[in-house]
């Protein structure tokens, strides 16, 4: 095998990555304006144009967990315009796959730092009851019905059951957000304990697959691991928030000294980071340490100022995470002339069954809120997203899933991944239309009441 000539090497990553950010784009604005054409939401356009340039149909973005050494047609058009081997361009591949994943997820950090900012902290605080009991009857009920329904029907074995209700916990934060930001619900009571519910689940979904992982490793739940991860968690985000309030001040100050170019998007880029690095560190998500970080810099005089500046950050790299989503989801599993498919699709069908209703039952469980759109708060926690693709990816790494089993948590993923932008905006549409008649009806039962009294 010849040696690969890292000098020779590294221009051609960038060509590649250049490659990928061009067709990233395409796919993005192309989606996204088709959708907003159909009064769909434009997200939902970034994953499909993902589906579409990625594994599933024309493998331009694609990734080597996917593909194999050859499967990017963005490397073949690389080694056209290059005299390199083989071996070189599958360096190339590899490079090029690693910085757009790297850039992915921080299109992802961008989002949820955004999200931050956009919500109001006292408001999360206030329907924070509320949406602790969403996120965790969101976990118990799919997870319970998901793991005792695969060993009740389907005769699976016990780990691998475990890790395929652990999937169904899952909630997408990123894409519910995307999509209430884009209907403009993202400040309402709905929406806030929506984004609540949702940041509490990355938390207790960080902490189920955290057990799984360890049970399918060790066949045994290390209690210590478990305790710590709960305490860490607690402690990070109830301190970030704490002492960033107390801290806030100094840092408007700060900025205010300040005289060179980008000193406000600058400084809070770098709190964001550190806050995210911390939270990862802690084996959190990195997006819960930028979340907290809008969060608290969205009670500063700054904040307004602050979303201005970070929308064309927002704009260039959220895309990358959106369109990567969707590259990266084979809809080949859900081919039933695929005699390899059908025991998968079967269960799949089960487990969408379970992941839809799962979620959907956790708004009527909102309790002290008069009026509110409980079927909305449900259907925003359906889309598993990228979160349940990182479980299958753990499971399947952990050998604990068999071949069907992966195809059907896949499939899952997809259809509510696809299903709730579009469900999100109908529930929120009947919810708009439905006001008026709600006042005359309350202004004539309230009159009707108030008759005999006054008599």
């Amino acid at each position: 095998m010849a040696e690969v000539n890292e000098a020779e090497i590294e221009p051609l990553v960038l060509a590649g990555v250049l490659l990928s950010l061009i067709t990233v784009y395409l796919a993005a604005k192309v989606g996204g304006e088709l959708c907003a054409r159909v009064n769909l939401p434009p997200v939902l356009g970034e994953l499909l144009g993902g589906v579409v340039v990625g594994v599933s149909a024309l493998h331009l973005i694609v990734f080597p967990e996917g593909a194999g050494e050859s499967g990017s047609v963005l490397m073949q058009l690389v080694q056209s315009t290059s005299d390199l081997e083989p071996e070189g361009i599958l360096s190339v591949f590899r490079g090029e796959s690693e910085v757009v994943s790297v850039l992915a997820e921080l299109g992802v950090i961008i989002l949820l730092f955004e999200i931050g900012l956009e919500s109001d902290l006292k408001e999360l605080i206030r329907v924070g009851p509320q949406a602790a009991v969403v996120a965790v009857i969101g976990v118990v009920v799919p997870f319970a019905l998901g793991t005792t329904g695969l060993i009740a029907l389907f005769n699976i074995a016990t780990v691998p059951a475990v890790f395929a209700g652990a999937a169904l916990t899952a909630t997408s934060i990123g894409i519910t957000a995307k999509v209430l930001a884009e209907i403009q619900k993202l400040s309402s009571k709905e929406g806030q304990i929506i984004i609540g519910a949702a940041v509490l689940d990355d938390v207790l979904g960080i902490i189920v697959l955290a057990v799984v992982a360890s049970l399918a490793k060790t066949g045994e739940i290390e209690i210590t691991n478990v305790a710590i991860l709960i305490v860490s968690a607690a402690v990070f985000l109830v301190g970030a928030i704490f002492v960033g309030r107390l801290l806030s001040p100094l840092f408007v100050g700060l900025v205010d000294k300040m005289e060179t170019r980008g000193e406000l998007i600058i400084s809070s880029l770098i709190f964001a980071f550190v806050l995210s690095y911390i939270a990862a560190t802690i084996q959190l998500e990195a997006i819960l340490g930028a979340f907290a970080a809008g969060l608290i810099l969205a009670e500063t005089p700054k904040h307004k100022q602050l979303e201005e500046q970070i929308v064309p950050i927002a704009d260039m790299l959220v895309p990358v995470f959106f369109v990567t989503v969707g590259a990266r989801t084979d809809v080949s599993v859900l081919n039933p002339l695929d005699p390899a498919n059908r025991e998968g699709l079967i269960i799949a069908s089960f487990l969408v069954i379970v992941a839809i209703i799962g979620k959907v039952v956790t708004g009527f469980a909102v309790f002290g809120q008069p009026g509110i759109n409980r079927l909305a708060i449900g259907v925003g926690m359906v889309p598993r997203g990228e979160v349940g693709l990182v479980f299958a990816g753990v499971g399947s790494a952990s050998g604990a899933l068999s071949e069907s089993l992966e195809a059907a948590i896949i499939v899952m993923v997809i259809l509510t991944t696809f299903v709730a932008p579009p469900l999100l905006r109908i529930v929120f549409k009947d919810s708009d239309s439905v006001p008026p008649d709600e006042e005359v009806q309350v202004a004539t039962s309230s009159s009707s009441e108030e008759q005999p009294s006054a008599s």
